[in-house]
């Protein structure tokens, strides 16, 4: 993210934690202090850049700090700062929010990876459009920290065709010709399927991904078997998406698709258990 933008992001934070003072801090005392911030519980570290950026604008030097991607096997210091009381105790709750849901979400992406890749090392795992509002730029750099794709940012990146749009649009061809119609060549075009056979006519009429909706692995090896059958697995990328979790990632992973989507990495993930101590 541009960092003019990260800074307002940040500073939208503060405010609405500060609203118009921290009316707790003004008659404690005001001085120089170390502080540091603890992981309290195993895990993998993310948004340590983000609160960089945070504590250089409150005057806050980080002093040391582990990187994003650290795996933590037990309770440790990931970041040590100095700087006054009140400006510590003024960000300290932003902060400990952004570290916390990142990591969290970095850590549960880094464990449906290594399940997914340990059945299949070519696939990708993905994040959803299913983020906290206002909070998506750091839910996705989590999960992009963990090794994971970020899918889209928002709706402009690329064309989804979802069943909505499919049941207003009357069809899969009539949609993809659309697309292709009134969007510039240099977005893809996915469209979202329920059954093998329309996972062909969407092949057939030029989708670039197809995500196979709620398809369970058996239903998706079918798909897989019938767009080789008819020659059209080559010209596309398959989207597992739907009923996926960490007990059948590895089922799926094995079918051969390309992408596994996971809504759970951003929507139901558990925050880190984090603590901002003054030394």
């Amino acid at each position: 993210m541009n960092l003019r933008l990260l800074k307002e992001l940040l500073l939208a934070f503060v405010r609405e934690d500060v609203y118009f003072e921290d009316v707790t801090s003004r008659f404690t005392p005001s001085k120089s202090v170390r502080a540091e911030i603890l992981l309290k519980e195993p895990g993998v570290v993310s948004g340590i850049e983000e609160l960089r950026v945070l504590f250089k604008l409150f005057n806050i030097r980080v002093l040391k700090a582990l990187s994003d991607g650290s795996v933590v096997p037990n309770s440790k210091r990931v970041i040590l700062i100095q700087g006054n009381t009140r400006n510590i105790l003024l960000v300290e709750r932003t902060a400990l929010n952004i570290l916390s849901r990142m990591s969290g979400i970095t850590t549960l992406t880094k464990k449906y990876l290594n399940k997914a890749k340990h059945a299949n090392p070519h696939i990708r795992v993905a994040a959803t459009r299913k983020t906290t509002p206002g909070f998506r730029y750091f839910e996705k750099k989590a999960v992009e920290i963990a090794g994971g794709d970020t899918h889209r940012m928002g709706l402009s990146d690329m064309v989804l065709l979802k069943d909505n749009h499919l049941k207003l649009l009357k069809s899969i061809p009539t949609a993809l010709k659309e697309a292709r119609k009134h969007t510039t060549f240099a977005h893809k075009i996915e469209v979202e399927v329920t059954t093998p056979e329309d996972s062909v006519l969407a092949a057939r009429h030029g989708a670039n991904i197809i995500m196979l909706d709620n398809m369970n692995p058996k239903k998706i090896q079918e798909t897989i078997h019938l767009l080789a059958k008819r020659k059209l697995r080559k010209n596309v990328l398959l989207e597992a998406s739907g009923g996926v979790t960490l007990s059948n990632i590895e089922d799926y992973a094995k079918t051969g698709v390309d992408i596994i989507s996971v809504g759970q990495l951003t929507s139901s993930c558990t925050s880190l258990d984090v603590s901002l101590e003054i030394l």
